[in-house]
């Protein structure tokens, strides 16, 4: 019997990249590869892509520059690029880095065994197609094997709002959601491997609108759905739009017991002017209204959040519209970033802040940030919250997991395993987790 062939991957960006790694594993697994954490062992190496950030491409040129001495010391050693660089940049990745055999994008994944073949022949292949057969559908059933307490689980992908400076409608397409059959089969999977906790992933997720039994299931339809599920403990989703957030969403926060109390519900900027020029069809107010919805659903809910400083032609009173943004809704977490352009993107063309001037803005927004994150930490101290454990802590009988609200929580002395769900009291609070003692 020869031995398996070793398959690394090396995943960038967002937690659907993390996902599709998961499903390219198991899509090679069918081919005779298990997984392997060094490049140096391999006898494939993928690079899961992401396009968001600035110099994203250049980067991932570095990374296979780095690949260079190892492709001359193993000639088979076979190099291939998958996600939204290789969507972006198929064909002049090829040209640029000759040692890649294969660039792959992300709605194609479902391909890679007939490529694998391929490239073992000597081909080089190419495929950034958008296929109309489901990718989910053509991949090989997830394997048997046990899994952690959590997963991630994909069921919208796309995006429609073409936001001036965002590349995911060019990268990922338009919005296609999956069927809810479909997603309920595979959460089922999950949870008969030891799943407790599942995050339902989108670009745009809750404008999922999967085909059901009896029509298009809304998001809050489909959570619905899971709840029925019985093992399955915690639901999570992300990442939303304000425009779709529905009201069956917001009650569903309010009156489901699995979903938990946290929502990341981007809004990007404060000034109405600058949300024009992104393409953002919401207004600061009605973002700010929108959150006293729901927490007047769900009154504990943490809310997390995204910003862009630095947009072209933001100003300073721009700019200190979204620090009072930011002072009214109070964010529990949230993650700030420097405009960079995106070539082939609206926002792209438009006259660009100073650099210095879009440097200091993003330090005063991140310290505000962090000071709203620690006080939100800081307020938990006192209350009983549940944690689902994940793992061993650096301390003998330490365990480590995740809050209802998504915070991590270390508890010693802790007699429980991973994958069990406990009620914890928050003793103390550091700088980026909880300390807490089992109740009972």
């Amino acid at each position: 019997m020869s031995a398996p062939k070793k398959l690394f991957i090396k995943t960038y960006g967002c937690q659907m990249n993390v996902y599709d790694s998961e499903r390219m594993a198991e899509a090679l697994g069918g081919e005779g590869y298990v997984e392997t954490k060094s490049a140096d062992d391999a006898d494939m190496i993928l690079l899961n892509t992401c396009h968001i950030r600035e110099k994203a491409a250049e980067k991932v040129y570095s990374e296979l520059g780095r690949f260079k001495g190892l492709k001359a010391e193993k000639p088979d050693l076979k190099i291939g690029v998958a996600g939204c660089v290789a969507q972006a940049e198929g064909e002049e990745i090829m040209r640029r880095q000759p040692l890649v055999d294969l660039v792959v994008g992300p709605q194609s994944y479902h391909r890679l065994p007939e490529m694998e073949a391929k490239t073992r022949a000597g081909e080089k292949v190419l495929d950034t197609d958008f296929p109309e057969e489901d990718k989910f559908e053509k991949l090989k059933n997830r394997p048997k094997a046990k899994r952690g307490p959590t997963a991630f689980l994909t069921v919208q992908e796309g995006c429609d709002k073409f936001c001036a400076f965002c590349v995911v409608p060019y990268t990922r397409g338009a919005e296609v959601s999956r069927p809810a059959d479909r997603i309920l089969r595979e959460a089922q999977d999950l949870v008969e491997r030891g799943v407790r906790e599942i995050t339902l992933l989108g670009q745009n997720v809750n404008a999922y609108h999967g085909a059901g039994p009896n029509g298009d299931l809304t998001l809050a339809q489909l959570i619905w759905e899971l709840d029925k599920i019985d093992g399955l403990e915690r639901i999570r989703f992300t990442t939303s739009h304000p425009n779709d957030m529905q009201d069956d969403l917001i009650e569903a926060h309010g009156t489901c017991a699995k979903l938990m109390p946290y929502l990341h519900l981007p809004v990007q900027a404060g000034s109405d002017k600058i949300l024009k020029r992104m393409n953002r069809s919401h207004t600061a107010e009605s973002y700010i209204r929108l959150i006293e919805r729901i927490r007047a659903a769900r009154p504990d809910i943490l809310i997390s959040g995204d910003f862009i400083v630095g947009f072209p032609e933001e100003t300073e009173e721009d700019f200190q519209a979204t620090m009072d943004l930011v002072e009214e809704v109070k964010y529990g977490t949230a993650y700030s970033f420097k405009y960079s352009t995106r070539p082939g993107t609206p926002a792209a063309e438009r006259p660009q802040v100073d650099p210095a001037a879009a440097d200091d803005r993003l330090q005063r927004l991140q310290a505000l940030l962090t000071r709203q994150q620690r006080e939100v930490q800081d307020s938990m101290v006192g209350r009983e919250v549940g944690v689902l454990f994940e793992k061993t802590g650096r301390l003998p009988g330490q365990m480590v997991g995740k809050s209802d609200y998504l915070h991590a929580v270390h508890v010693a002395d802790c007699n429980r395993d991973a994958g069990e769900l406990a009620r914890v009291r928050i003793v103390s609070s550091g700088a980026n987790s909880l300390a807490g003692e089992l109740i009972g």
